[in-house]
């Protein structure tokens, strides 16, 4: 295997390491040409918990948008991120209210498997989300495609090796 790294001349190297980057490159600009598609800073997301079985199960993998003209309703399932929690959270809407003095949308949810609503997560004191916290609605979903991301989470090492093993190999591998 490094027998083969020792053969390439220092130009053979150099054009490897340019194709890594290349492909790194066009995975940003795949990610973002979805993000302007789908009009969400996150098209995809994985499940993190068990709180939104039946409906989805941890390691599902979440395909979201975000219509600019398209109103959210109840029993829509929205992923939120609050400005104090880095983890997105995926849960099903129970509640709107609109108040109509500044006509601004709020959103009460709980996860299907949660005998609460969300307000224990929410904000100090806050009894709603605002419509300017929801990442997306999930379209569809890919059940378990996502445990790779939670292993690699779970267990750095896994990730680190995963990629250094990819790397080498496109590193040595002439095609």
């Amino acid at each position: 295997m490094f027998g083969e790294l020792k053969r390439m001349n220092m130009r053979q190297v150099a054009l490897q390491i340019l194709n890594i980057l290349t492909i790194g490159a066009s995975a940003l600009m795949i990610w973002k040409a979805l993000a302007v598609v789908t009009n969400t800073e996150s098209p995809i997301v994985v499940v993190l918990s068990g709180s939104m079985e039946p409906a989805f199960h941890r390691g599902d993998l979440l395909f979201l948008t975000l219509p600019r003209n398209e109103q959210i309703n109840i029993n829509d399932i929205c992923v939120f991120k609050l400005p104090e929690r880095p983890i997105p959270i995926v849960h099903r809407v129970i509640k709107l209210h609109e108040d109509t003095a500044t006509k601004k949308e709020y959103i009460l949810t709980k996860g299907d498997n949660n005998a609460l609503d969300d307000r224990g997560l929410y904000d100090r004191r806050q009894m709603w989300i605002h419509k300017e916290h929801v990442v997306g609605k999930v379209k569809g979903f890919l059940p378990y495609v996502g445990m790779i991301t939670i292993v690699m989470n779970d267990f750095p090492w896994v990730k680190y090796a995963l990629l250094g093993v990819l790397g080498l190999f496109a590193l040595i591998h002439r095609e």
